[in-house]
């Protein structure tokens, strides 16, 4: 394994886990997380982030998956800790390998900026959920402001090899109503303490339209 492969697979998910456990972010997924309800699934689930949110009297089955060996392997110990039954699989979004209107709510919490496809995961997403099932999504992408957009786009071909093929550009909320889905409760901010090319945070329900 050259110096790239031991990058991606040793440091990547260290770093990944590290600088999306902030207690602001942390205080964002609180905000989202646990209006997630019935049979649950979670793309990117690595990590383990949100489990600690999920409300157990509201999910009835949980379910996600991760590209990442060692996220999945803090996915499956934050479960562990938390004391349920979760069916958490090796995958990626683009192919989700789970059935048509498998899921009540699908949960995405800074995955669409890294996977390789995202309007079709996002169409994944959709496909799996059943009629009227809601995807709660809370990401970071691309700044409405023009100036820092530009630094975005300066920064970005730096930024991916470093974090994972984490884009800076990608817009949020736009694509995913471009994917027949009806949005309710959006919010957006730049995230405080963080140079604002890195902060801009879009979150809301989604609800799959018929």
């Amino acid at each position: 394994m050259g110096l790239k492969g031991l990058w991606e697979t040793h440091v990547v998910p260290r770093m990944i886990k590290c600088a999306c456990a902030s207690p602001a972010i942390m205080e964002l997924r609180a905000g989202v997380v646990p209006r997630a309800q019935g049979r649950v699934f979670e793309i990117g689930c690595g990590g383990g982030l949100n489990q600690q949110f999920y409300d157990t009297a509201r999910v009835t089955g949980f379910a996600g998956i991760d590209p990442s060996g060692k996220l999945l392997d803090y996915a499956r110990e934050a479960a562990a800790q938390k004391g349920w039954q979760a069916d958490i699989r090796e995958g990626v979004g683009e192919d989700i390998p789970f059935a048509d209107e498998s899921f009540d709510t699908a949960v995405c919490t800074y995955t669409l900026c890294s996977v390789h496809d995202p309007d079709k995961v996002l169409s994944e997403l959709r496909r799996i959920l059943k009629p009227g099932g809601q995807l709660l999504f809370l990401e970071h992408g691309l700044s409405p402001e023009a100036k820092v957009a530009g630094w975005q786009r300066r920064i970005e071909p730096l930024w991916k090899p470093l974090m994972g093929g984490c884009h800076l550009t990608r817009p949020v909320t736009a694509p995913v109503l471009q994917h027949g889905f009806a949005l309710s409760d959006p919010g957006h901010q730049y995230m405080p303490g963080m140079p604002k090319w890195a902060a801009w945070m879009e979150w809301g329900i989604a609800t799959k339209s018929a």
